[in-house]
């Protein structure tokens, strides 16, 4: 009798662990058919790290996220308030990409900095202007003013190259972008220029008479450029605003869509609806 229980012990025992065995490997068909179908998603999913000024690159860049999102690209926008770091961060792959500048700047800081950047595709064209307080018009000037332009290479040159379509100074012959306030030979009303950070112009527009602003910040600051400014560029600035790569990841899909997103006519009504002329699409 004894015998026999022990029997029929060891056999429901033998019955509980085919069962459990059997179970486990149920599990592990779900998981597995979980990893085919749901998670196969997951692993097609591209993760993109995007570094742009906040406005109006990070605004158009979220605009494009959810469309992006259906393509199987998760866009996540880095923001930044200089125009040193994103360059800095995205030769160092801590960037996929960034959206903030135009390509003169972007073959500066090449050059400078021995960085290997390369523009993907123009974007659209801020319109550099003039801005200022204390006046309404560049003939009201005085004599002395201060004028603040922007101290990094090129868009100083890009200043200084609209101070004199505005005939307001004169530069030396062929200084072009890359000129510098040595380069002015005539300055007929001794005008201060100072050169500061571009992101700090429009807080000092109470200090100065005059601040050349690019239109990101000037945007930033709540100045509308077709109506705050006394002059601008014109619209057919070369100066287009670029999706910018690295030589190792500018073919790769991820990319590609972005660009693509940001070329759609999604975009170009995007740009022209919200900025009402500040900022013109550029493809």
């Amino acid at each position: 009798m004894k015998n026999f229980k022990k029997l029929t012990l060891v056999l429901t025992l033998i019955g509980v662990v085919a069962m459990l065995t059997a179970c486990g490997g149920k599990t592990a068909e779900n998981n597995a058919e979980t990893a085919g179908n749901g998670g196969g998603s997951a692993a097609e999913t591209t993760k993109l790290v995007v570094g742009a000024t906040p406005v109006p690159h990070a605004e158009i860049l979220k605009h494009i996220a959810p469309k992006l999102k259906e393509q199987g690209i998760e866009l996540e926008i880095k923001e930044f308030t200089d125009y040193v770091q994103p360059n800095v961060q995205l030769n160092e792959k801590q960037l996929d990409a960034n959206f903030f500048q135009h390509k003169p700047y972007m073959d500066d800081q090449n050059q400078k900095a021995g960085l290997m950047l390369v523009s993907v595709g123009n974007v659209h064209v801020e319109p550099f202007g003039g801005y200022s307080k204390k006046i309404k018009s560049v003939d009201e000037l005085a004599d002395g003013a201060t004028v603040a332009i922007p101290n990094d290479a090129t868009n100083g040159g890009r200043a200084l190259l609209l101070l004199e379509k505005q005939g307001i100074v004169k530069l030396k012959e062929g200084a072009g972008l890359a000129a510098t306030v040595r380069d002015i030979v005539e300055n007929p009303k001794n005008l201060q220029v100072k050169e500061l950070e571009a992101a700090m112009l429009p807080r000092v527009l109470e200090e100065v008479d005059l601040a050349l602003i690019n239109t990101n910040y000037a945007l930033e600051a709540k100045l509308n450029p077709t109506k705050d400014a006394l002059f601008l560029e014109d619209k057919d600035s070369p100066y287009a605003n670029i999706l910018t790569s690295r030589e190792d990841n500018k073919d790769s899909d991820g990319i590609k869509k972005l660009l693509a997103a940001l070329q759609s006519d999604d975009v170009k009504t995007f740009i022209e609806e919200k900025y009402n002329g500040a900022i013109v699409p550029a493809f």
